[in-house]
């Protein structure tokens, strides 16, 4: 399979007046095309701001300062607004993760839509833009379609405005869609019904999609392969089922014994304790160290490199050095 986006070494910085925040800290993964990829950890481990780089919409103060984005075979990087212009909506395409801000409260929806196809694919008369738009609709399971055209985002609920922001995403038939924790603040009904629109959709129009998420519940159903990022690096890296079957990375184990399940009696959930560190400090070791129940005096000392524990399988521990040894 074509590879879709091929991410290289990237580091995203804001500078502040207390200095440098390294958000995205040497990142590199790839997808193929029809691929689904999670990308999951806690708030601030730079989930969004990867996805935010890889779209050009780094918030005032960021940077992309070292790395590629190459985007089916053009690197992102350093490429004119204009230019990026032309690929956002119709190339490649996000889902932020509240639809209640990110869509407008004084247009209807149908003007909202109709916008987007009105920049991307001037050809089309309105007959044809209308038409696209109901199809568009039916496909996220909207009932009736014509009527909700004339609606206002209030007028809706929480999962109809999500089934809009997906509609508007994929009404150019993108080859990247990257969703922003697609179902916060649903149910957990609603959120089974968007993960299986989403899987259903990029099946049936071949698109790519990058899933970020702080709960690896979620993605179990959706994601081929899971990305788990801490402090603005990736730390484990590995295919669905390996991951939850053979987790390596202590921080991953932590983020596994969080998540609730059936089989759990009460007062069995761990969480990780303490806090993600401050940005702002240089780390010289592993930034899990003061979290880590295993941390050694080398994850104090220094950061480790990648280990390939099994194919395909990259983690970020030195437990994975050849010469560690477990103590008795």
């Amino acid at each position: 399979m074509a590879k879709v986006l091929e991410v290289k070494d990237l580091c995203t910085s804001f500078f502040t007046k207390f200095g440098e925040v390294k958000a995205v800290n040497h990142v590199s993964f790839d997808l193929e095309e029809g691929d689904v990829l999670a990308i999951v950890g806690e708030s601030g481990s730079g989930k969004s701001v990867t996805s935010m780089s890889v779209m050009g919409l780094v918030a005032k103060g960021g940077k992309i300062v070292n790395g590629e984005i190459n985007f089916c075979g053009q690197n992102l990087v350093g490429l004119p607004e204009k230019e990026m212009e032309k690929l956002r909506g119709k190339e490649m395409s996000m889902i932020f993760q509240d639809p209640m801000t990110c869509l407008n409260p004084v247009f209807t929806i149908g003007n909202q839509m109709e916008e987007v196809l009105k920049f991307h694919h001037k050809e089309m008369d309105k007959q044809q833009r209308h038409d696209k738009m109901i199809e568009m609709l039916e496909k996220v399971g909207m009932s009736n379609p014509e009527e909700r055209l004339k609606q206002y985002p209030h007028e809706l609920s929480g999962g109809m405005r999500q089934r809009i922001m997906i509609a508007l995403s994929l009404l150019c038939s993108p080859k990247l869609l990257i969703a922003d924790e697609p179902t916060t603040a649903l149910d957990v009904t609603i959120q089974a019904q968007i993960m299986d629109l989403m899987r259903e959709l990029s099946q049936e129009i071949n698109t790519s999609i990058i899933l970020i998420t702080h709960d690896l519940g979620v993605v179990a159903s959706i994601a081929k392969r899971v990305i788990v990022m801490y402090c603005g690096q990736i730390v484990e890296n590995a295919a669905i089922k390996e991951l939850y079957y053979n987790p390596k990375h202590p921080y991953t184990w932590g983020l596994l014994k969080a998540l609730p399940r059936l089989d759990m009696k009460e007062n069995e959930l761990q969480p990780i304790p303490g806090s993600t560190p401050d940005l702002l400090l240089e780390m010289k070791g592993c930034p899990f160290f003061d979290r880590c129940e295993h941390a050694m005096e080398c994850c104090r000392e220094a950061q480790p490199p990648y280990y390939e524990v099994e194919p395909n399988h990259l983690v970020k521990c030195w437990r994975y050095h050849p010469d560690f040894k477990e103590e008795p």
